[in-house]
């Protein structure tokens, strides 16, 4: 796949993950996850991916890293979609205990998943997500409306809807490991 190097958030990801920075994470809801200021770097996404999968053979380039959950699994666009801009393609997480799960389609449908206050560690983990009490966050439910409005989505939606379209995700990447 040929995609381009361009480690620049796009504005509505900008927009979302500047507001997630402000969410406190002690108490009130806040969203367990860490937004990075730009895209990590292609080294620093192939030394964690080499790392992640125990594989000194893969490069990573076919992720888009955006963040971490506070156990250090990673959140990334997975460039799946041949000629398709980044906003197009689903959001994955590659948590620190191994798992993965796609979270949303698509940069308007993780927008909705953040508003409905859902990180992508819970949204890619059933029973994180049964444990999780999600706080709905007005200041992202703007960005989402401002973004996404027309493709408004619960985010049980978001996450159904994603697992439907990529199931082969997870075993995808299992094929990877070493």
């Amino acid at each position: 796949m040929n995609h381009t190097d361009d480690r620049q958030f796009p504005a509505a990801l900008a927009a979302a993950l500047a507001l997630v920075l402000d969410c406190d994470y002690d108490g009130d809801g806040g969203i367990d996850f860490e937004p990075f200021p730009a895209f990590e770097c292609a080294d620093d996404t192939t030394s964690w991916f080499r790392a992640w999968t125990g594989n000194a053979e893969l490069d990573g380039d076919e992720f888009r890293v955006f963040g971490q959950d506070g156990s250090g699994g990673h959140a990334a666009f997975w460039l799946v979609r041949p000629g398709r801009p980044v906003v197009e393609q689903p959001v994955v997480f590659l948590g620190s205990e191994g798992e993965t799960g796609v979270v949303a389609r698509d940069l308007g449908a993780f927008l909705w998943l953040l508003a409905g206050g859902y990180g992508p560690g819970e949204a890619a983990d059933p029973s994180r997500r049964r444990e999780w009490t999600a706080r709905p966050r007005p200041e992202l439910l703007a960005v989402a409306e401002q973004f996404a409005g027309e493709r408004r989505q619960s985010p049980t939606a978001v996450i159904e809807q994603a697992a439907m379209e990529f199931p082969e995700f997870d075993d995808t990447v299992a094929e990877l490991c070493r």
